[in-house]
């Protein structure tokens, strides 16, 4: 099995910037291929953020982050993290990490196995 612990959320003003981190144990964590962050609005569905190859690094955003967040990970420290710039009032939401030991996964949840409880963001105007 595998655990996942966000941390780093909070409240910030428009324009600022914020990382959250995602602390990765337990007993399979060496088959991760893939880590994702995910958002969510409660009420809407969850919505794909960026993904990381696990093992090379390699990132993939979403459509709608204009280059403002970047995805990256510490393989050895087991810690996936997400820089997020120039935040603005949309970006409020629950924060999710996610792992999979499928490398192809992409944007869709439903090919995540393993998910965090959530950090919460809030961006105030």
């Amino acid at each position: 099995q595998m655990q996942l612990e966000e941390s780093g959320g909070g409240l910030v003003q428009t324009g600022e910037s914020l990382n959250i981190s995602c602390v990765i144990s337990g007993r399979s964590v060496n088959s991760a291929r893939t880590m994702a962050w995910f958002r969510q609005v409660s009420g809407k569905d969850r919505e794909f953020v960026a993904r990381i190859d696990w093992l090379g690094g390699v990132p993939w955003y979403g459509d709608s982050r204009k280059g403002r967040f970047s995805i990256s990970r510490d393989y050895v420290q087991k810690t996936l993290t997400l820089q997020m710039s120039n935040l603005e009032s949309e970006d409020t939401a629950v924060y999710y990490c996610a792992a999979t030991a499928n490398r192809l996964a992409l944007r869709e949840p439903e090919k995540y196995d393993y998910w965090g409880r959530g950090t919460p963001v809030a961006v105030s105007s």
